[in-house]
């Protein structure tokens, strides 16, 4: 397909970015570092460190991973934290000693967390103590042979880390009692490297930089292998789209999202640590009243979440008292952004919320829309510079404008492949380096791209299609509901019925009154057969993101149980 998407590209934004401004991340950090030494780079929690000091940080860490751990160019460091201030020093003291990042969920079950550690060959690991009780459970059968503990107030200044991390263990008590024999504290690992000297390790773009672990709520996770040169091409992307309404050195980002996820690593902290930003790092977004007093305290000029994260903030009685006025852009991404969402946080914040696509396997960002978009476009915007979108049909035959097929890319920005696992990465990799989504959608004339659904999530009701987004963007749309998810569920007659499973905001909405609403803009096959009420907030990945396999489950095993 030609590129027709280039002739409405917004003012300023090159057809393609040159990929080779970096050999590595670990070159842009260092070029970054030097050119910001005295700007602030990261702040938590009330505590900020500068560029020169997280330079400083991570040498010391990267030299205690050589001479202390004895690890060597190409092995792999899993990093398990949220967003504290470890974290960008661990994940950058690693690519400095040559190492390959594997970020863990916190949240992790045992179960999980060792099928992750034995998969990537893991050689150590470094923990918030809140999680190190896992980390006990399985490091036994993994090959970690170093686990670096760290608590969450290390690096504020004395006092307060000490009152900090007594509150945490003992007031709080959120620190099950753990032990591991011979770990090391990450502060000691620190005052270790600073007297070590740093052997330099020579990165390529060809060098892996991350094993970003991906797939696990269809089957058994697989670590996409994401190189130096996927990254550095994504950030050179990225970089080139904002680049009209954003300035080096001046801007401030808010990071909700957990950095171990694709979209909030790449977006935030690579992108804008690029920019000589400074990065507000969100430890618990899930805690939205806090959220809202942490956003009060800086005039910041973007924020990304997703749709359920941007939902509870407009739904915030205190989230409308901010001072917006430096706010520049939201970024929204892993899952479909709602109208009705869109439509409110510019009538409260005054700025639009832009929304993206992207996955793991592309490192993440694919395509966008422009940052002076106005209004809610119900598309994802166009392909990225140096990017190719094509939309296909089960046999890779490209379709025609406007029929829907599975989206399929190619770029710089593409994955190398699956982590020991040839046979997937053959099945989602074609020889000319094409990268099928699995996720449905179209190109329309002018080269943007809307999605539909996910090609597994699809719904066919008596041979027809119905994409469980669009449903359940007119559900949200009601005033009386909160949450939605929008399921298949067997049925004799066609195949497949339209389920809505909701959490409402108005306690006497019913179902009559909902299928009603749906009745006035969905043809009668999309309609919703049934509607389940429940009083719990659905399940979500650690981004947000409504997790329909398990809302189905709970569903059946519901139904079953009434019967």
């Amino acid at each position: 397909m030609d590129r027709i998407w280039l002739k409405n590209y917004p003012a300023g934004v090159p057809q393609d970015v040159d990929t080779s401004a970096y050999a590595s991340l670990a070159d842009m950090f260092a070029q970054i570092c030097a050119r910001y030494r005295d700007r602030p780079a990261f702040r938590s929690m009330g505590t900020t460190l500068s560029y020169a000091e997280i330079d400083r940080r991570t040498r010391a860490f990267a030299a205690f991973l050589q001479t202390r751990c004895g690890l060597v160019k190409g092995d792999r460091l899993a990093i398990m934290m949220p967003n504290v201030l470890q974290y960008p020093i661990a994940l950058f003291g690693a690519f400095r000693a040559g190492l390959v990042v594997v970020n863990c969920n916190p949240l992790y079950t045992p179960r999980e967390l060792e099928h992750q550690l034995q998969d990537s060959g893991a050689r150590a690991i470094v923990v918030l103590e809140n999680f190190a009780r896992t980390v006990q459970d399985v490091v036994g059968r993994t090959r970690v042979e170093t686990v670096i503990t760290t608590q969450l107030g290390d690096l504020f200044p004395p006092i307060k880390a000490r009152l900090t991390n007594l509150v945490v263990k003992y007031a709080k008590k959120m620190v099950p009692r753990w032990h591991i024999d011979g770990a090391i504290a990450f502060k000691a690992a620190l005052a270790r490297g600073k007297r070590q000297p740093l052997d330099p390790v020579p990165l390529t773009q060809a060098d892996i930089a991350f094993l970003q672990y991906t797939g696990g709520t269809t089957g058994v996770p697989k670590g996409a292998m994401l190189t130096h040169g996927n990254m550095v091409a994504n950030l050179q992307q990225i970089s080139a789209w904002i680049g009209p309404e954003f300035r080096e050195g001046a801007e401030i980002v808010v990071t909700p999202l957990p950095l171990y996820h694709v979209f909030a690593l790449t977006a935030n902290l690579l992108t804008f640590f690029k920019w000589g930003a400074l990065n507000v790092l969100i430890a618990n977004p899930r805690d939205i009243p806090g959220l809202v007093a942490e956003l009060r305290k800086v005039p910041f000029t973007a924020i990304t979440g997703v749709n359920t994260l941007f939902a509870a903030l407009v739904n915030d009685p205190g989230f409308g008292r901010i001072d917006m006025r430096s706010l520049k852009v939201a970024f929204g991404g892993g899952m479909p952004v709602q109208r009705a969402v869109a439509e409110r946080w510019t009538a409260i914040t005054g700025a639009p919320l832009i929304e993206g696509y992207g996955l793991t396997e592309a490192s993440p960002l694919v395509a966008g829309n422009a940052l002076d978009t106005q209004g809610y476009t119900g598309t994802v915007g166009l392909p990225f510079p140096s990017t190719e979108v094509s939309v296909r049909n089960e046999a890779g035959e490209e379709l025609p404008l406007g029929d829907i097929g599975e989206i399929c890319v190619r770029g710089p920005q593409v994955m190398k492949g699956y982590w020991n696992q040839p046979q997937e990465t053959a099945k989602v990799l074609s020889p000319d380096g094409w990268l099928r989504t699995g996720d449905m959608g179209l190109m329309d004339a002018t080269g943007r791209v809307k999605l539909t659904d996910r090609k597994k999530d699809m719904i066919v009701v008596s041979g027809f299609k119905v994409y469980p987004n669009e449903v359940e963007e007119v559900v949200m749309a009601h005033p009386g509901v909160l949450e939605a998810a929008v399921i298949g569920v067997p049925d004799e007659r066609s195949g497949e019925a339209v389920t809505v499973v909701v959490v409402r905001r108005d306690p006497a909405l019913t179902a009559e009154q909902l299928i009603a609403h749906c009745r006035l803009q969905l043809t009668g096959y999309k309609l919703p057969r049934q509607v389940l009420f429940r009083d719990e907030p659905l399940p979500k990945s650690p981004v947000g993101k409504i997790l329909r396999r398990l809302v189905r489950d709970s569903t059946h095993t519901r139904a079953e149980t009434r019967g």
